[in-house]
């Protein structure tokens, strides 16, 4: 199976890179690969052995599919090219900046027929498996409340307000681009919520803007889904709660503050108590030595689905919904007000 990639600017591409190149048995091979940045072209072919290409159709000629991995405004236009070329795609989050852009990408999927991903780990994380199977088992009981903790230390980068994540002519800024991540992970652990409530402010650098911020995901009848992004965090330990009617669920190091600093050797990384037994289960699923090898465990499941298999890890009508999740804090943030998802002003951001 031939890749190409199109654009480098996405750090987590290298991790992928690096996999299929040294396992073998993935049956994937990055031929060649195409950037706006000439600079960047140049050294990412460089360090992982691609043929440079100066045009994105010279990339389409030669690969049977693609990781979109460039700076997020380039996505709807290289989706749509890679679309009619009929490549299949896999891309990098978040989906787009805009809605209107979203819909464009799911459009040039939907009409050309091909193969769609978006390439989202949190999907494809072992102990966050686990977590959806204990919820879809009823093991648990009805949920409740969800609380998903997702954070980076980046804004407190000296030199990170000149990178591409906050230039708006490339970004929206680090809570579009990061925030992504948790916010996909409530669709796909509970569906697609009715309304949205949040808070996104700017506290640390005024030159990148919105820093932390905190979501709420409302379900008709529950649960309630909080999603808590701080981007000026240097440590954390605690991920995922849940609570449920008999029984909770405790998740740790599922993030890079939380899984990249020393942690205790008998830590666990994954637990859940039932009511019913009185009891804290241990999960004996080990969490990874550290963020980069969460990431470059995507992978695998990128091969699969490049072979048939397995389905799409999020289809792009999903990756749309969690488009239109995200859009939606903005609205509400801005508006000070509780958002549906139908929103018209969702459109506009």
């Amino acid at each position: 199976m031939k890749v190409g990639v199109l654009g480098f600017a996405h750090g987590h591409v290298g991790a992928y890179l690096g996999q299929w190149r040294e396992r073998p048995e993935l049956d994937v091979k990055a031929v060649c690969a195409w950037d706006h940045d000439a600079a960047r072209l140049q050294q990412s072919c460089g360090a992982h052995g691609l043929e440079p290409c100066a045009l994105v159709d010279e990339v389409l000629a030669h690969v049977d599919a693609v990781v979109v991995s460039s700076e997020t405004s380039f996505h709807a236009e290289l989706c749509e090219q890679a679309a009619a070329a009929g490549k299949a795609i896999m891309l990098q989050k978040p989906m787009a900046l805009t809605l209107s852009q979203g819909d464009r990408i799911v459009a040039a999927v939907e009409r050309a027929g091909v193969p769609f991903t978006m390439a989202w780990q949190m999907r494809t994380d072992p102990q966050n498996i686990k977590i959806k199977e204990l919820l879809q088992s009823g093991e648990l009981g009805q949920v409740f409340m969800v609380r998903r903790r997702h954070a980076l230390s980046t804004h407190t980068w000296p030199s990170f307000a000149d990178t591409w994540h906050a230039n708006p002519t490339y970004n929206r800024d680090i809570w579009a681009d990061d925030a992504s991540h948790p916010i996909d992970f409530i669709q796909w652990l509970l569906g697609v919520p009715e309304t949205v409530t949040a808070e996104v402010h700017s506290y640390c650098d005024p030159r990148v803007p919105n820093d932390n911020g905190i979501a709420l995901f409302g379900y008709p009848g529950g649960p309630l889904a909080e999603v808590t992004c701080s981007f000026t965090c240097p440590a954390a330990v605690s991920t995922t709660e849940v609570v449920c009617a008999k029984g909770s669920i405790q998740h740790d190091y599922g993030d890079a503050p939380s899984c990249n600093i020393p942690r205790p050797p008998d830590a666990v990384g994954l637990r859940w108590f039932s009511t019913e037994t009185g009891q804290w289960t241990h999960s004996d699923i080990a969490s990874p030595p550290n963020h980069g090898h969460r990431i470059a465990g995507l992978a695998e499941p990128l091969s699969e689905w490049l072979h048939g298999g397995r389905e799409s890890i999020c289809t792009a009508e999903e990756g749309r919904t969690s488009l239109r999740m995200m859009l939606a804090t903005y609205v509400s943030t801005r508006q000070g007000r509780r958002v549906t998802l139908d929103d018209p002003a969702i459109a506009e951001v």
